[in-house]
């Protein structure tokens, strides 16, 4: 690890903040006294506390979470409040957090769940001015350019925290963007470990199903070779669910011989629910004491900070989980400024002691831990619509009801700054292009997710396209031993498995539509296009799909595929595709070789894929050898 993580307190910090929540940190953290930081002022007002810090005119800001419409933050009021589907670039986020990297070696993270507003570069009063003198001032009529971002180099970051008096700042050094973004994963407890059937396709069925539409469903994708680990159930399956009981509704009523009749066709099953807890809920009654003073959608809102609302509801989801429940998806944690109000106030009052405003920020991550708490050892890899701060540990992707292909791919480049994993999930489309574009988008993300929770049909059959479509499903089982590899890596050293090319190549500093899956470079298409400009760092580059050589710079690409490079001297770990992942599957891998790879090095992860703390080593593999594994078979 080449990074340091130094801990500064100013002030008095608040005592419901996200690291009082965080699993124990994988590195070590040096205190510093403000004094030995005189660049970075901190005050106190009416407002909260206040603090600044320097910026060069070079220096660019990524980060705050999962943020869908901008990528350099440098110039933006960026305000880290939780609130679903944001379309602007404000700061507004399923997952706004705290934390942000530069390109100067350096990243800063505030302890705080309030909703912090970062301004990324203002010029301070020095009673003169620092910008250069221009001569007479032409008239502009162009808006982009009278209303862009002017810094000069005495500009300053500024942090405002609401209400607050103090706060923890962890100061990051490192000597590239991901030394620094592994680091603060680090200081989350480490990413997480997915099970291998978790990093499978995912369909979540039209939530209107029967249970025997479902078991259809389970038997069109065996039969039409569509592979598929995971199937879910969206709130039809609730006997009320909104809010919900999680009971199951007259629409199961053999809800247990289904559940066996899937597991023996080999998918795994995932219940969609969201916490707010309708009286008819079991627990309700228990819950009372436990939850804060509003109601949403006449449903208890747990404080899941309390151990008494995480037991209530992690024992009554292990009796699910032990029906053969595999993972949930948590829905409507996050705020509803922007989608009609629906959720509890800021002003809240719950009966930790937090407000509203902390709660939102907490909320997610508080429920993901429960639910965790609930699977005991069994891992899983589900969805969630709220994360915030140190939040790598926890195995739930994002998601969003904006759809968005631009939107979507921006959500990939930015959630690995931030410890976060999302899903640019397929819904409907427009057109078989839109179709293709989006699922091989989906495919080459942390979580490979159809969500067809408003549609009877499979999203490709109206565009007679399922032969395409198997190809990118079965795709995206070959990279799974790579994938996992990668989560592996995530999980022990903090390196997001994927992220923006800055992380690993400084050049990259400006390229927000390419990323790394794994060491993969991907360059998605949009829909309704064949081609598209493509950038690579120095070096030598092969196109997966063609084995074509590249130097490092600009190519025009025109493929039916997805672009994705694989870097020189890479040994690549392909599995021979299975209809999905079982305890005893063993992969067929094949070892393909770019370029020269006389010294290269594959390394593969092995244990029981499915248990949090099972036995497990790192396989190492060169060309020509072909060790006996329990996972894997080396082909010649």
């Amino acid at each position: 690890m080449k990074a340091t993580l130094c801990k500064i307190t100013y002030g008095t910090p608040e005592d419901f903040v996200p690291s009082r929540f965080a699993p124990s940190p994988k590195l070590p953290v040096r205190t510093l006294s403000p004094d030995s930081v005189p660049e970075i002022t901190f005050s106190v007002s009416l407002r909260g506390c206040r603090l600044t810090l320097p910026l060069t005119a070079q220096t660019k800001i990524y980060g705050f979470g999962l943020q869908l419409n901008a990528f350099d933050h440098r110039g933006n009021k960026v305000t880290c409040r939780v609130n679903a589907d944001p379309r602007s670039a404000s700061g507004d986020s399923h997952a706004p957090v705290p934390f942000f990297v530069t390109n100067e070696g350096w990243g800063l993270y505030a302890d705080t769940a309030r909703s912090a507003v970062f301004q990324c570069g203002s010029d301070l009063n020095t009673g003169r001015s620092s910008l250069p003198e221009t001569g007479e001032t032409a008239v502009m009529t162009d808006t982009a350019e009278l209303y862009r971002a002017r810094t000069s180099e005495a500009s300053v970051l500024t942090l405002e925290i609401p209400f607050a008096s103090g706060v923890d700042l962890y100061f990051i050094k490192g000597d590239t963007v991901l030394d620094i973004v592994s680091a603060y994963n680090l200081l989350a407890g480490g990413g997480c470990m997915p099970p291998l059937w978790g990093l499978g396709n995912f369909y979540r069925c039209c939530g209107q199903f029967r249970e025997e539409q479902v078991l259809e469903t389970a038997d069109d994708f065996r039969s039409l070779d569509l592979p598929c680990d995971t199937l879910g159930l969206e709130p039809g399956w609730h006997s009320h669910s909104y809010s919900c009981s999680f009971v199951w509704s007259e629409r199961f009523p053999h809800h247990k011989a289904m559940l066996d009749r899937l597991a023996a066709l080999g998918f795994k099953v995932n219940l969609w629910e969201h916490a707010f807890t309708n009286p008819a809920a079991p627990f309700y009654d228990k819950m009372i004491p436990f939850s804060g003073e509003y109601l949403v959608w006449n449903g208890l809102v747990p404080d899941f900070s309390l151990p008494g609302a995480e037991e209530l509801f992690s024992s009554y989801h292990k009796t699910l989980c032990d029906e053969g429940v595999s993972g949930f998806k948590l829905d409507e944690c996050d705020g509803s400024d922007f989608t009609g109000g629906w959720s509890f106030p800021d002003c809240a009052r719950f009966p930790s002691g937090m407000d509203g405003e902390q709660y939102h920020h907490l909320f997610g991550t508080l429920y993901a831990r429960t639910i965790k708490k609930a699977l005991g050892s069994r891992r899983t890899l589900s969805e969630i619509r709220n994360l915030g701060a140190l939040a790598a540990p926890y195995p739930f992707v994002l998601y969003s009801d904006l759809y968005d292909f631009g939107n979507f791919l921006t959500g990939v480049v930015n959630s690995g700054f931030s410890g976060l994993l999302w899903a640019p999930e397929l819904r409907h489309a427009a057109s078989k292009s839109d179709l293709i574009r989006r699922l091989q988008l989906t495919a080459f993300s942390a979580h490979s997710l159809i969500n067809a929770w408003y549609m009877e049909k499979m999203p490709w059959l109206e565009f007679d396209a399922t032969d395409e479509v198997r190809r990118i499903l079965r795709l995206r089982m070959s990279f799974l031993p790579y994938l996992y590899t990668a989560f592996y890596d995530y999980h022990t050293e903090g390196k997001p498995p994927v992220r923006a090319l800055v992380c690993d190549y400084p050049d990259a500093d400006g390229i927000s539509d390419e990323y790394l899956f794994g060491d993969l470079l991907v360059a998605p298409i949009a829909p309704e296009q064949d081609g598209r400009e493509v950038w690579l760092p120095d070096g030598v580059w092969y196109g997966f799909f063609d084995g074509r050589r590249y130097e490092g710079g600009v190519h025009s690409v025109s493929t039916n595929d997805i672009p994705l490079y694989v870097k020189e001297g890479t040994l690549l770990p392909l599995a021979d595709p299975v209809s999905h992942v079982d305890p005893d599957t063993v992969f067929d891998i094949t070892l393909l070789p770019f370029g020269d790879c006389s010294d290269a090095v594959c390394r593969l992860i092995e244990d029981d894929g499915m248990t949090d703390g099972a036995d497990c080593r790192v396989i190492t593999l060169r060309q020509g050898e072909h060790p006996a594994c329990k996972r894997y078979r080396i082909k010649p």
